[in-house]
């Protein structure tokens, strides 16, 4: 799809996540490492883990891609470096390699028009952390993810190491794509400053902007600074090879476990049928499912809840979800040799498209004497300064919860007009709201820039409707269960033949094929069947207690899945330039989930196929401060970072992980954590506080960079910050802030706007059920925002 696109990746470590997203989808993608004998330093090669000698995460990461070395001191290099520019559509450094040749990443754009340029640092190239460092566990820790994961009291847990880079992977290539499209459309290229940081705070679980479960965090400064309660709302039980996890929410799924448990008297009042009420008597319920799963096998609990509908999942390790039959059937995984006579399991990638995985085709190759392979794609007419990448671009979304509608949302704020369809008998569930509240906030932050049309598609005039919208857009978007659009009269086939160049965006849990497809998906489901609950978990902690477990507190992978799809969708768009016809993504959240840690996960599957595994010696501590509650986490790299840490506190260091923990917390207990990180980060050692929500909004490096914005509703009394875009562009103009609507706000203007029908047959049709529509909320851009 991205045959003719040009990736010059001059990124390091921190950005090869990043051109292989792209190299995936069929970009040209060559690498250049900068070779100077005289000042030596890390080889990215050998980075660990390595099994035999190879190292996981460069092969990974650089997979599908061509390398080049080059001497910045070699007057040929250089020039060859330059040429290499000059010929290139887009450019992603770190602010170091670029520079060695003779130039910034931002300079190259100045000097090269149509060039789309990327600069990846940590926290940014301005304001008062621009040369700080970052790592995944800093990273949860100041962006909030920290502070949600673990005991109610206690040490805080982190996230397992690599969610975070994966998750600022995505967002970056969601970024640069986005203005290569720009490009390609309207002509002039772009410098992006792209920070990890505000990525991750972006895309993990956003505080703000569309909103996760850090929602339930209080907004503002002087609020509640406790951590969640309960890490079992979604309670694993041990049973007799392993742990189960169940996600009980809807009233039939409870009545189905009722009846699996025989019915208990004390458990029959029809309350129950409300979360609220199984909340509070959790502690004698699970005790019951607990006694009820424990003489069982994890497999034979998930065949009996999926018959009795309710939603189960056996809780696998990495090594077990990799050995699974559904990956393989899928074509999810293939086989990477590491020695003459070795070889390891690994994920293909998460990007699936017309039925075929696009993802690791081969490892990278050296090309000492590379050239742009083929024709670079054609630019676009130049248009009038200030337009963004999708102005024009038309979208159906029928996308629910938060994996489905921030993808429309993605697209929304960067121009394109966004048609939320909605059903009167089946509202999203971002929709729900408490007595008297007309909106959710997590609905007017998702759904900004939106509008809504309301329609029953089960009705045959209904189906019409629908047809002739899609008659006449681009992007078709649905995160149903797999099966639910094509039920309906709209699969692909059905959709192309109704508009040949229209392409489908869907995403679902397990994906569209395989033994996992029909399974009940919910995001802590996925998590348990994929190994990231198993890797969620203190260090240390008892393998042979399901209270360990702290996943529970995440709506991963839904974001970082939404931003997975809006990838594979735009690339199927830039396709659509090339070949003028559409296409169908179908994006497993599964698979998004195994491929974000799939350096963990080939590390555990080595190890256990015997294979010789170097760990990674980082030590990464979370460590007591001042103050109620308040932490702050210190990575120790390597060697170079114990010996900077042992001169600045004055003693020997070890090398074992929770001696060396222990000594940092005795260090940093009764220091304030901001000037710890301020004198940490000084020295050269990556750092952070815990941050709250409410920290966030108070960060001096995103109020700096203007991360967020206010956004403004008609139904709320107070503004609601919200980010306006997925990074600093320099041309690109910040998304519009527009309210998000209400249920069918728009559907008369759509229908008698686009569908030309007159007032009288609205009538008729919202009369009949066939159309609904609610009291508008004033916007001032309603008229020129229909399809």
């Amino acid at each position: 799809m991205l045959d003719g696109v040009r990736v010059l990746d001059a990124a390091g470590p921190d950005g090869a996540a990043v051109t292989r997203l792209l190299a995936d989808l069929g970009a040209d993608v060559l690498k250049v490492d900068a070779l100077r004998v005289d000042v030596p330093g890390r080889d990215d090669s050998l980075a660990p883990p390595l099994v035999e000698s190879l190292s996981v995460p460069h092969t990974l990461d650089n997979a599908n891609k061509r390398c080049l070395s080059l001497d910045p001191a070699a007057d040929t290099d250089r020039d060859r470096f330059h040429e290499l520019v000059a010929g290139a559509d887009i450019l992603v450094a770190d602010g170091r390699l670029a520079a060695e040749f003779g130039a910034t990443a931002a300079e190259l754009a100045d000097r090269h028009h149509d060039l789309v340029a990327m600069t990846i640092t940590d926290f940014g190239a301005d304001g008062p952390y621009r040369s700080w460092s970052g790592t995944d566990a800093v990273f949860y820790a100041m962006s909030t993810a920290l502070s949600r994961s673990g005991p109610a009291t206690g040490t805080p847990v982190l996230p397992p190491v690599g969610i975070a880079s994966a998750t600022a992977a995505a967002q970056a290539a969601w970024a640069v794509l986005a203005a290569y499209y720009h490009r390609l459309r309207h002509g002039g290229g772009e410098h992006i400053d792209f920070s990890r940081f505000e990525a991750v705070v972006q895309a993990l679980d956003p505080p703000f902007g569309s909103q996760g479960q850090a929602a339930a965090g209080l907004k503002r400064t002087g609020g509640w600074r406790g951590r969640p309660r309960n890490q079992q709302i979604y309670p694993t039980f041990r049973c007799r090879d392993g742990y189960v996890r169940i996600c009980l929410l809807s009233p039939r799924q409870w009545r189905g476990m009722r009846a699996w448990l025989g019915e208990p008297a004390e458990f029959a009042d029809p309350e129950f049928d409300s979360i609220a009420a199984r909340f509070a008597a959790t502690e004698r319920l699970n005790a019951l499912i607990g006694a009820l799963f424990a003489e069982h096998t994890m497999a034979h609990l998930v065949e009996q809840g999926q018959s009795r509908g309710v939603p189960i999942a056996a809780v696998q390790t990495p090594a077990e979800a990799l050995a699974s039959d559904h990956l393989r059937t899928v074509g999810a995984l293939t086989s990477l040799s590491v020695a003459p006579d070795a070889s390891v399991t690994v994920p293909v990638g998460p990007f699936v498209v017309d039925g075929q995985h696009r993802g690791l085709r081969r490892p990278a190759v050296a090309d000492a004497g590379a050239q742009w392979l083929g024709a670079p794609n054609a630019l676009g007419r130049p248009q009038k300064q200030g337009v963004r990448p999708f102005d024009g671009l038309r979208i159906l979304d029928l996308g629910v919860i938060v994996a489905g509608g921030e993808l429309g949302r993605l697209y929304a704020d960067l121009g394109a007009r966004v048609v939320k369809v909605e059903s009167a008998a089946y509202p999203d569930g971002l929709r729900q709201t408490a007595p008297g509240q007309p909106m959710s906030a997590s609905w007017a932050l998702t759904h900004r820039n939106e509008l809504s049309f309301g329609v029953d598609l089960r009705t045959p005039e209904g189906a019409e409707i629908f047809t002739k919208l899609v008659s006449r857009t681009d992007l078709v978007f649905a995160n149903f269960k797999p099966g639910t659009l094509a039920g309906l009269g709209f699969s692909f086939e059905k959709l192309q033949q109704i508009n040949p160049r229209l392409v489908l965006a869907e995403s679902s849990a397990f994906g569209d094929t395989g033994p996992w497809s029909a399974q009940m998906g919910y995001g802590p489901l996925v998590r348990a069947t994929t190994g990231v609950t198993r890797l969620w978990r203190a260090a240390g902690g008892r393998e042979d207690s399901s209270a360990a477990f702290f996943d529970a507190t995440t709506v991963f992978p839904d974001h970082v899945a939404a931003r997975i799809t809006a990838i594979a969708t735009l690339a199927a768009l830039i396709g659509r330039e090339r070949t003028g016809t559409g296409a169908h993504v179908h994006i497993s959240q599964a698979e998004v989930a195994i491929n974000q840690l799939a350096v963990a996960y080939v590390a555990e599957a080595a190890a256990r196929s015997g294979l010789a595994l170097t760990a990674d010696p980082a030590v990464h501590a979370v460590c007591p401060c001042a103050g109620d509650d308040e932490w702050c986490v210190i990575s120790v790299r390597d060697q170079t970072d114990r010996d900077t840490l042992a001169a600045l506190i004055g003693i020997d260091l070890p090398t074992e992980a929770a001696a060396l923990t222990a000594i940092l917390g005795a260090y940093t207990s009764g220091r304030d954590k901001h000037e710890l990180t301020e004198q940490l980060q000084r020295a050269g050692i990556p750092a952070g506080p815990m941050n709250r929500p409410a920290d966030v909004l108070d960060d001096v490096q995103l109020q700096f960079r203007s991360l967020y914005t206010d956004l403004e509703h008609p139904l709320f009394d107070e503004p609601m910050p919200s980010e306006t875009g997925p990074a600093p562009y320099r041309r690109i103009p910040r998304g519009e802030l527009r309210p998000a609507p209400t249920a069918g706000q728009h559907t008369r203007d759509i229908a008698h706007r686009a569908l030309g029908l007159d007032i009288s047959e609205i009538d008729r049709l919202i009369a009949d059920g066939v159309l609904f529509e609610s009291a508008p909320v004033a916007t001032p851009t309603d008229a020129r925002n229909t399809l």
